[in-house]
């Protein structure tokens, strides 16, 4: 990488001219560039990066350039996510065909507060459908706005006023 053909490199020097960590590649390509002060497009062909992604990753590291880079990024979950309680109690309400404002009233009158857009993201990581449209009469009995009067248009009077 840095140095040339004829010098063989040992095993501690080849720790540092040849990363294999994808962070450590980071460090050294950004080193090369700020503090050694290689042109941009050199140390993108010498450490395997695209110009343009290499560019990305000269602006990242001008937005935070305190980031640590050896520290290994965890991937994945490490241990099982507990099962919640009240995921399964909103999925045996949808299979006794409750809606998600059904689902989401009956758990605030049970003290849990979930929002109809929660129950929905709950029961679509669940694999349910979406329920049909249902009639006004087929609706629990909750308070509904009351309709108004319809108003006669003919005794609207539009003339000119003093």
């Amino acid at each position: 990488m840095f140095i040339s053909k004829g010098k063989q490199l040992t095993e501690l020097e080849r720790a540092f001219l040849e990363p294999t960590d994808p962070t450590h590649r980071q460090y050294e390509a950004l080193r090369a560039y700020f503090v050694e002060g290689l042109p941009s497009h050199e140390v993108a062909r010498r450490f395997g990066y695209t110009p343009g992604s290499f560019r990305v990753l000269c602006h990242q590291f001008r937005q935070n350039p305190q980031r640590p880079f050896f520290i290994q990024p965890r991937q994945g979950p490490h241990r099982a996510p507990k099962r919640d309680p009240i995921r399964d109690h909103v999925i045996a309400m949808r299979k006794q065909n409750f809606s998600i404002y059904d689902i989401s009233e009956t758990l605030k009158t049970e003290g849990h507060s979930l929002s109809p857009v929660t129950v929905s993201l709950i029961l679509k990581a669940e694999g349910f459908a979406r329920l049909p449209r249902r009639y006004d009469d087929e609706r629990p009995d909750t308070p509904r706005p009351t309709a108004a009067a319809v108003t006669d248009v003919r005794r609207l009077d539009l003339r000119p006023r003093q």
